[in-house]
């Protein structure tokens, strides 16, 4: 069976893209929970109009889970080559690409700053990452 190689550049790639979701879930929910009006981010509330919040405190909840600590968790499976930790990125990926597709879909697409575009980029990387045999075939090594 095919493990990936510890200097395999898919496989740092992955623990990369893994770590940087994983830290930036954390750091953005742990804002927007700590800051429910926006305000330490600088995202005004009125973009939530037309979104069931009228707060960031539950997308802030789901955001520091979600994508913050479950990406850790996968991230340190992936190091210690547990066969579940490739299903756990797939998932991190899927999640991803849900939470940008719900948030255009709720509060629209913003270009300035990017960060629709660059995380919805992470999960698209990431879902492609994840179906290499190489890394679907994670075992212990």
């Amino acid at each position: 069976m095919n493990t990936p190689k510890r200097n395999s550049a898919a496989y740092f790639i992955l623990l990369a893209l893994i770590f940087f979701q994983g830290i930036s879930g954390l750091y953005g929910g742990g804002a927007l929970v700590l800051d429910p009006t926006g305000g330490t981010m600088k995202m005004p509330l009125n973009l939530l109009d037309g979104s069931p919040f009228n707060t960031y405190l539950i997308p802030g909840l789901i955001l520091f889970v979600v994508l913050g600590m479950f990406p850790i968790i996968v991230l340190f499976g992936l190091l210690r080559r547990n066969v579940w930790a490739w299903r756990g990125a797939l998932l991190v990926s899927v999640a991803l690409i849900i939470w940008i597709g719900v948030e255009i879909a709720m509060i629209g697409y913003h270009a300035d700053p990017p960060l629709q575009l660059i995380y919805g980029l992470v999960g698209v990387v990431l879902l492609v990452l994840t179906q290499l045999p190489s890394i679907r075939k994670l075992k212990p090594s």
